[in-house]
């Protein structure tokens, strides 16, 4: 009897160790499941909301005539989007800007790759303070460059040329854009490209054949970076091209605006001119963006 009593009152035997973590891990399942729906789905409502109105604001004074004050865009009219493209020029503007973002792109990211490779693939004595300058570069605005630029370019003749602000921008880049592809390429096992020097290949063509494709997704996120801020920066176009043929929509932006009136029509219809590539190139690059992060981010 004394047996079956203590038998009875015997404490439950403790569960294994690999099944207390399963248990937590169904309890947290069951109370997410358990939040109610509208608290997931208010706040991302009122932040869509928050981001959308805008863009509506924005399409609302482009599509609308002017003296208008109706809240829907009807009847509908380009007129401002003609005036802008004709009158103001901003067809120039934007070959201008289609030609700086995508050379400060090309540049960009064939520089970096190549130093990203060398401070992923090879030691030297000054790495680590190399490493360190790239970063602390980052704290540096762009404004305090104007200067020392300026004086550069202007012992080379080359203020008020697309080159300038083509080069600007490039060392504008260079600092992060080294430092994250540098990270791409560490994430890329260093015994494939031994097996490529095995079966014959140089470091070039080991690197051509084997790396870069791994590379593709970061690539195209570190080059996404260079096109966006070169398409959207208004300080060096703004202060090495004097020529209007030579100006960026950007800087075209602000021609529309005055100190005694603002055309809203037409900078309404000049911003949606600005950001319909941009938003497209996102659109087609989404699925690399996003792989390219994710690559960056975990460490394999």
């Amino acid at each position: 009897m004394i047996t079956k009593d203590a038998e009875t009152i015997a404490p439950p035997a403790p569960l294994p160790p690999a099944e207390e973590p399963r248990r937590r891990e169904r309890g947290k399942r069951r109370a997410w499941d358990e939040v109610p729906r509208w608290q997931i789905y208010l706040p991302l409502g009122v932040y869509l909301l928050f981001t959308l109105v805008p863009f509506y604001w924005i399409l609302l004074f482009a599509l609308r005539p002017a003296g208008s004050t109706s809240l829907v865009p009807w009847p509908m009219t380009f007129e401002h989007f003609d005036k802008v493209w004709t009158e103001r020029s901003f067809g120039t503007y934007f070959q201008n800007s289609v030609l700086i973002a995508v050379a400060t792109l090309v540049m960009t990211t064939l520089v970096a790759l190549a130093g990203g490779y060398a401070l992923a693939r090879f030691d030297f004595r000054a790495k680590r303070g190399f490493m360190l300058a790239l970063l602390c570069s980052q704290f540096v605005p762009g404004a305090l460059l104007l200067v020392p630029l300026f004086q550069i370019f202007a012992e080379l003749r080359m203020i008020n040329s697309l080159a300038s602000v083509i080069i600007a921008e490039t060392v504008f880049q260079l600092p992060l854009s080294m430092i994250l592809i540098s990270g791409f390429i560490r994430n890329v096992p260093y015994s494939l490209e031994e097996a490529a020097w095995v079966d014959g290949c140089n470091r070039f063509d080991a690197f051509r054949i084997v790396v870069l494709p791994l590379l593709r997704p970061g690539l195209i996120a570190v080059g996404s970076f260079a096109f966006v801020h070169a398409w959207n920066h208004f300080l060096f176009a703004l202060m090495f091209l004097s020529d209007q043929s030579k100006q960026t929509i950007p800087v075209g932006l602000n021609t529309l605006m005055s100190s005694d009136s603002v055309d809203l029509g037409a900078l309404a219809a000049g911003g949606i001119v600005a950001a319909v590539p941009v938003v497209v190139v996102f659109a087609f690059i989404q699925k690399w963006l996003i792989t390219g992060f994710s690559a960056g981010a975990v460490k394999g």
